[in-house]
C-alpha cells in the first residue's frame, strides 16, 4: 500500500500538478524562470532607485527589499519601516516591478499588506507556526524562505500551515542553509 505523506496539502498525493500563481500578470511556477532581486534592506531612495533600475533593465520582474529588518543585534539598523514601504511602492510604479517584502509579525500585516504584491516570511519566522496559520488566511501570495537550520521536512510542514489556513499561493524560497564547519 502507498504510504501517506506527512505533507497532506504540499505533496503530489494531494495535488498532482505544480502550483502556478499569477501576480501582476506574471506566472510563477510555470516553465519560465522567476527571478527576484533587490537589497536586503531598503536604506535610501537613491539606493533603491539604482537597484530597481538595474534589476528592471536586466529582466527581473520583482523587487525584493526589507522595510522592516530583523537583526541579531538590537543596535543594528532595523530598516526604514513605513518609509521603506513607500520607497518600494515608488520604485515599483516607476520601473513596473512587483514588490516582495517581509512581514515580521502580525502587528505589521495591515501596514505592509497594501505595499506588497507577495508577502515574505523570513527564515527566522519559518517556525513561527501561529504566524503561519494566520498568514494562511490572507488572500495574497506568501514567499516562505527556508530557515537557515531547517530540514526539508520542517520547511514543507511550515508550508502546510499556510495551506491548511486556505492560502494555496505559497512560494518556497531556498535561501541556503547554515553549516557548522
Amino acid at each position: 500500500s502507498e504510504q501517506v505523506s506527512p505533507y497532506r496539502l504540499a505533496s503530489r498525493q494531494w495535488k498532482k500538478e505544480g502550483t502556478r500563481i499569477s501576480v501582476k500578470g506574471i506566472e510563477i511556477g510555470g516553465d519560465d524562470l522567476f527571478v527576484i532581486a533587490g537589497p536586503c534592506a531598503v536604506e535610501s531612495e537613491e539606493q533603491l532607485d539604482i537597484i530597481a533600475s538595474f534589476v528592471s533593465d536586466h529582466g527581473v520582474q520583482f523587487l525584493r527589499g526589507g522595510a522592516y529588518k530583523p537583526r541579531t543585534s538590537p543596535y543594528s539598523f532595523q530598516g526604514l519601516q513605513k518609509q521603506g514601504l513607500q520607497l518600494l511602492q515608488q520604485a515599483s510604479l516607476k520601473y513596473g516591478l512587483g514588490v516582495i517584502t517581509e512581514v515580521m509579525d502580525l502587528s505589521l500585516l495591515d501596514e505592509v499588506y497594501p505595499y506588497t504584491d507577495i508577502i515574505q516570511v523570513g527564515s527566522r519566522n519559518m517556525k513561527n507556526y501561529h504566524f503561519l496559520k494566520e498568514l494562511g488566511k490572507v488572500n495574497k501570495p506568501v514567499l516562505l524562505k527556508r530557515g537557515m537550520d531547517a530540514t526539508m521536512e520542517e520547511w514543507l510542514l511550515a508550508a502546510e500551515y499556510l495551506l491548511v489556513g486556505g492560502n494555496e499561493q505559497v512560494i518556497l524560497c531556498e535561501r541556503g542553509i547554515r553549516t557548522f564547519d
